[in-house]
């Protein structure tokens, strides 16, 4: 996600592009791998970090499609197609499923025509996500999503990029107060770990982006305020309902790296 506007800027760092050149993806430019290295060769666990967060999140979509009824979801600062995306994952288990896509990332966008053309449940939102009004009413949200039914709305990776004067649980709230009861919110989200990699890992977002607040577990949770937080909690995304794909957690000690992205799954009753 870039906050800059919906064009491609081969010039700037990109938000999107840097996650997908550590997540081993093509669709990035010389400026944004220069980037990449510096997490790459200062912060090494940066590549950890960015898989244990997809993977919490291909784990929370395919729970919600498999033992919920949700069959819409909104994925909110989307960033660039991986494999499993998430039309695909909740597609793979509920073929009904409909999806919208909400970035403002102009090489997202890009991506973003393609999916419509192979799949009309796809819907792409040109927004920022500090915009949840101009979101909700879009017309192509209005097309497929039905918000007179339970909505899971995914906050992956995306709220740690918005500053505290931004109001990120006001995002949150607003989502909450307006979809129904049965909805679920997935959220991860760098987490503050009061060590040396936690403290430079955010001084590089910042320099770069001109952005990026760390949280703690407590203030992870306050985002989710009025919400049930389900079982496990707000946990280091390589622990949140891990399966049997996803390496062997809880049979050795996460590295400090794996312990710098949060992950946690609401409810509204």
């Amino acid at each position: 996600m870039t906050f800059e506007g919906s064009f491609i800027d081969p010039t700037k760092p990109s938000i999107a592009r840097v996650y997908d050149y550590l997540l081993g993806g093509k669709d990035n430019y010389a400026v944004d791998r220069e980037i990449g290295d510096v997490f790459k060769r200062d912060l090494p666990g940066s590549v950890a970090i960015a898989f244990a967060n997809r993977a919490a999140l291909v784990r929370a979509v395919g729970e919600i499609a498999k033992t919920t009824g949700v069959r819409q979801f909104i994925d909110l600062g989307s960033g660039l197609p991986t494999a499993d995306n998430v039309h695909q994952v909740a597609q793979r288990h509920a073929p009904e499923s409909r999806v919208v896509y909400v970035d403002n990332d102009g090489q997202v966008l890009v991506h973003g025509r393609a999916l419509l053309e192979d799949n009309d449940r796809t819907r792409v939102v040109a927004l920022d996500v500090r915009d949840p009004g101009g979101v909700r009413s879009h017309p192509a949200t209005r097309e497929i999503i039905d918000f007179t039914r339970p909505v899971a709305v995914i906050f992956s990776a995306i709220l740690h990029h918005v500053n505290d004067d931004e109001d990120p649980a006001g995002i949150v709230r607003y989502w909450r107060d307006h979809v129904p009861s049965g909805s679920y919110f997935f959220l991860s989200h760098f987490r503050s770990g009061d060590n040396q990699e936690t403290t430079q890992a955010e001084k590089v977002l910042q320099q770069t982006f001109g952005r990026g607040r760390w949280r703690t577990d407590a203030e992870i949770a306050a985002l989710l305020d009025g919400l049930e937080i389900l079982d496990p909690g707000i946990v280091p995304a390589s622990l949140w309902r891990p399966d049997e794909t996803d390496g062997p957690w809880g049979r050795r000690e996460l590295t400090v790296w794996e312990h710098l992205i949060a992950a946690g799954m609401a409810r509204k009753r």
